[in-house]
């Protein structure tokens, strides 16, 4: 429950709502886009501010019985009514009586039509909707079919081409794919309004917001800067709370030493006159209450025994699933030595949890071969938990891993916030971050020396995230991880193997390295394509004079060109002068508009014969 929230937020002002799971974000979005009342206080807003809201899910948001494309388009409803009114303005055009007034009224909302987008809104729908990972085959889709992560993404689209003064957005990059992460980052920033976001993406966090608002304890406090500064200055304000708390402690201390030795001695008067003001600090807003510590996982990961410097080769790999003999990648060879910490890197689809999988020896790979080195002990985070027993309790799950006396199960599920009775509850009933923290106590008690991680971070809160990257940091085996988090892969990662055109690259360095390797030698291609077509050019120049009937036709071409040329102006002119003129002048100007139009395309065809 949150209590004596005050908050403001300034135009093109970008904060970011983080807090554990449960403490009350989503609820506290819905307040501010006027979905659900305050118990008490008020929210005042703008006068004439309007305000887009995306909700985690968009189910019931997008119930309508309209195709994707039709539901776009229905932001831009106030165009179709200017096209309305410039069609009727077109038919007075050809009224004498109205013409004159027509066509200032014409003019006017011909400007406004294309100030406002006219003729550019069809291609910005099919920008946005590319940006957040449609294709334009989805246009027609009803929207009514779509799935529920699509739903959000076409909530999404709609948002971004509302333009609204003030953005919510409840998990945004929720069923969007990096590349189209980075696209919506790109436009946050570009974005002109206010905007205030919840999300467990620390990267995205990082790079779009410069404001951060943490809900803890029933309260809010507010952090100026990114993520990484909320991080920093979060852990500033807590050590000084703390040596404040201590310091006045002291105090407090001191002086109630002082009133027991006075009390009844010859400083009588003294010791009474402390004990007041003593008694009144305590009753006061002054006196300072112990920083509350969050409640949040705690625990370890060991390495034991010691592997082979070899973990991992492949040589000739190709990897799918036998049933359809499909192949998802390939490598010719890869290496993975002892302490390395690889990420896999790729959109979805591309064969990042098969190619754990394949390694785990759960599916068998389509050719080549794949063996792990020496004393390997193999720790596996699925994604989807599916090594979880759904029917198992969650200290059945943990003593299956390791016998051990109840009273010590407990203590352990303890550092990962289970406690009382919620340690009897199924593996089915638990939520997906529940089902997380299992697995990883699960994985903690196999003493593997290395790591198997399909998305780790999934589910957990920001503060679970930040203790599960620091215990992976302190591990001293070998990582091979899959994961979409920017963040945690940036932290981690000594190598990162990316998935490009259905093979392997692997690159040095962790994903901000990744990034400058990989559009360094995008740099390279393109200057590489633009030397070799520079070279082409001039050995084209270099070459011997064409014979005679080669020059014929290049005279030709060139002739063709200058006609083509001359029948465009022709056709620009009498387009202006159709625009302007009496209404018993335009039937001939436009009988002359299609004999030149037909000429031009004569034309046309022969320069394409020529010249092809």
């Amino acid at each position: 429950m949150l209590r004596d929230v005050a908050l403001s937020l300034a135009h093109g002002q970008r904060a970011a709502l983080v807090g554990p799971n449960g403490a009350g974000k989503t609820t506290l979005l819905h307040i501010l886009a006027g979905m659900e009342e305050p118990t008490s206080g008020a929210v005042h807003r703008a006068r004439g501010q309007t305000i887009g809201f995306l909700p985690q899910h968009a189910d019931q948001e997008l119930s309508e019985i309209t195709t994707l494309h039709d539901l776009m388009r229905s932001v831009f409803a106030h165009l179709d009514r200017l096209s309305a009114h410039m069609r009727e303005l077109e038919q007075a055009l050809a009224d004498p009586d109205q013409h004159d007034a027509a066509i200032e009224k014409y003019s006017k909302i011909a400007e406004q039509f294309e100030h406002a987008g006219g003729y550019t809104f069809e291609l910005r729908i099919e920008q946005v909707l590319s940006g957040v990972g449609f294709d334009l085959g989805d246009l027609d889709k009803p929207v009514n079919i779509l799935s529920g992560g699509q739903k959000t993404r076409a909530l999404l689209a709609r948002l971004i081409l509302l333009d609204p003064d003030v953005l919510l957005l409840d998990e945004p990059t929720n069923h969007l794919d990096v590349s189209a992460v980075e696209w919506l980052e790109a436009t946050l920033r570009d974005y002109h309004g206010a905007l205030i976001l919840v999300s467990h993406d620390r990267y995205f966090i990082d790079a779009v917001v410069d404001t951060v608002w943490e809900m803890q304890a029933g309260r809010i406090e507010s952090y100026r800067g990114n993520y990484t500064d909320f991080l920093i200055q979060r852990e500033e304000r807590l050590e000084y709370q703390l040596k404040e708390y201590e310091r006045q402690r002291e105090f407090i201390a001191k002086e109630e030493e002082y009133i027991r030795r006075n009390i009844a001695g010859q400083n009588t008067r003294q010791a009474q006159g402390r004990r007041t003001r003593l008694d009144r600090l305590k009753q006061s807003s002054d006196l300072i209450k112990r920083p509350e510590t969050r409640k949040t996982m705690r625990f370890q990961l060991s390495a034991q025994p010691r592997s082979g410097d070899i973990v991992l080769r492949a040589r000739n790999l190709s990897v799918g699933y036998q049933d359809d003999r499909k192949s998802l990648l390939t490598c010719d060879q890869i290496y993975l030595y002892r302490n390395q910490r690889a990420a896999i890197w790729g959109p979805n689809g591309a064969g990042k949890s098969t190619f754990l999988k394949t390694v785990l020896g759960q599916i068998p790979p389509l050719n080549g071969e794949i063996e792990l080195g020496s004393s390997v002990k193999v720790g596996y985070y699925a994604q989807a938990h599916e090594l979880l027993d759904p029917n198992e309790s969650v200290l059945t799950a943990i003593l299956k891993v390791q016998n051990m006396p109840v009273s010590k199960a407990r203590g352990l599920l303890g550092s990962y916030l289970f406690s009382g009775d919620t340690i009897e509850k199924r593996i089915s009933d638990l939520s997906g971050g529940e089902r997380g923290r299992v697995a990883l106590a699960v994985m903690s008690l196999q003493g593997a020396n290395v790591l198997l991680l399909d998305e780790p971070t999934n589910h957990l809160d920001l503060d679970s995230q930040e203790i599960l990257q620091d215990a992976l940091a302190d591990f001293d085996g070998t990582l091979l991880l899959v994961s979409h988090d920017r963040y945690l892969v940036d932290a981690l990662a000594t190598h990162v193997w990316a998935i490009e055109d259905n093979r392997i690259t692997v690159y040095e360095g962790n994903y901000s390295e990744f990034i400058t390797q990989r559009e360094e030698a995008k740099a390279r291609n393109e200057a590489q394509v633009r030397a070799t077509a520079q070279s082409t050019k001039e050995k084209a120049k270099a070459k011997p004079a064409p014979d005679k009937g080669e020059k014929q036709r290049q005279k030709r071409i060139v002739d063709l060109e200058a006609a083509i040329a001359e029948h465009e102006t022709r056709l620009s002119d009498l387009t202006k002068q159709i625009e302007t003129a009496k209404p018993d002048k335009v039937a001939a100007l436009g009988s002359e508009y299609a004999r030149v139009e037909q000429a031009m395309q004569a034309l046309i065809d022969e320069w394409t014969e020529v010249a092809v």
